[in-house]
């Protein structure tokens, strides 16, 4: 099983949101999701919780490509522009520095390319190793 497969299939909370992986490789992953009407709060915009979690969804990918299971240990997350009702929305994330504690940074976009949030956050790389035998993707 991949890496990919592995996040996805196992973050169920993720799955059962309508989040998925579609992309990863060393120092980078992407995350996306089309904004549901499960998504929307009461003003008709994407929740900022769906927008976390797609987020946090492209740092895991990042964060245990090394084989070493990473947790996440702090995110700080700005939203800048409102989600609607359908767009496909996806979140980049990018190794910033890698070490015991990585941190990484996302910026998720919708169609236009406009960005909807940004996010930094950091992890921790446990010594128990996270094996998916059949490389990233």
């Amino acid at each position: 099983m991949t890496l990919l497969e592995t996040l996805n299939s196992g973050d169920r909370f993720a799955a059962s949101s309508g989040i998925a992986i579609s992309e990863i490789r060393p120092g980078y992953c992407r995350a996306e999701m089309t904004v549901a009407e499960s998504h929307l709060n009461a003003a008709g915009v994407c929740q900022g919780g769906a927008l976390f979690t797609l987020a946090d969804m492209a740092v895991a990918g990042v964060v245990n490509a090394s084989g070493q299971v990473c947790l996440g240990i702090n995110a700080q997350i700005n939203y800048v522009h409102s989600a609607q009702l359908g767009e496909r929305l996806k979140a980049e994330c990018e190794l910033v520095s890698d070490g015991k504690i990585p941190l990484v940074s996302v910026r998720i976009t919708n169609p236009a390319g406009a960005t909807i949030a940004f996010m930094t956050s950091e992890g921790y790389k446990k010594r128990e190793p996270l094996t998916f035998e059949d490389g990233l993707m």
